[in-house]
């Protein structure tokens, strides 16, 4: 049976630029799947001073953080955890009795991956984007102790800062380099945007490449790992960030870990609609 809500249900929710289903059908299914008295919903904002001080207002338990907040909402919290930081960027925001305090999922979904696939640390890798999920994506292969990395970037400024700060070269294009990891950090690809049929890197530098691993996580195979797929080429892809990280939201605000058959049902569930 549906569970009730009530005056003294707790809500999460999150904040993107492109709020999609998956963190909320992810979010509700273990709800009620484990009889807890939490409601997850997603909004967009076009301020987010005023939604993060909604967050204090209303004593809304704990809000995801996506594109393009992750590094603006910073200076509107009380406090940050090591993990966001360490490397200046929140995809998770908690609030115990209207102090807010900031953490990043994304960095430890990342560093887990990289160590479940058996990605060799001695591979070079091309890194392209230079914003808040860039930062914790970096700094985990840093962290992991990948050292033979390229920072591929447009913006002069964020991107030679991400470099120097993981200990990595900048570019701001590829150009004849042909990495044995391909990285996207960006938009591109991503459902629903204007470059949802752009790839962030060439078919050449695919078909060279060993590894592909594109964060995007709306479509679950985006053109990037479709054509990695293509090429044999063996891939991380966004719809995995998205679910480790998501579970660790999930622990934040609720205290309770859930069962990993439990995981996968929700994913799935998630995943089971136009998202």
């Amino acid at each position: 049976m549906p569970r009730t809500i009530s005056r003294d249900t707790r809500l999460c929710m999150s904040l993107s630029g492109r709020p999609g289903n998956f963190g909320t059908r992810f979010q509700n299914y273990l709800y009620q799947a484990l009889d807890l008295d939490f409601v997850y919903k997603a909004f967009t904002t076009t301020d987010l001073p005023a939604a993060i001080g909604g967050i204090r207002a209303l004593g809304i338990r704990g809000s995801a953080v996506s594109m393009p907040f992750k590094e603006a909402c910073i200076p509107l919290l009380d406090e940050l955890d090591a993990s966001a930081r360490a490397i200046d960027s929140v995809n998770t925001i908690v609030a115990e009795s209207g102090w807010l305090k900031g953490y990043n999922t994304d960095y430890s979904a990342v560093a887990s991956l990289l160590a479940s696939h058996g990605v060799p640390r001695d591979i070079t890798f091309a890194l392209r984007g230079s914003g808040g999920m860039a930062k914790a994506v970096a700094s985990a292969f840093r962290d992991s102790g990948f050292r033979q990395g390229r920072i591929v970037a447009r913006n002069a400024t964020a991107g030679p800062a991400l470099a120097e700060a993981c200990g990595y070269a900048w570019r701001d294009s590829l150009g004849d380099e042909r990495p044995g990891m391909l990285v996207n950090v960006t938009p591109l690809g991503m459902e629903g945007g204007a470059d949802a049929t752009t790839l962030a890197f060439t078919p050449e530098q695919v078909a060279a490449a060993d590894w592909v691993f594109d964060v995007v996580a709306l479509p679950v195979e985006t053109p990037l790992i479709r054509l990695a797929r293509a090429h044999g080429k063996r891939v991380i892809t966004g719809a995995e960030v998205i679910v480790l990280q998501a579970v660790e939201q999930f622990v934040l605000y609720t205290g309770v870990r859930p069962e990993a058959g439990l995981i996968e049902e929700a994913a799935a569930f998630a995943r089971g609609m136009d998202q």
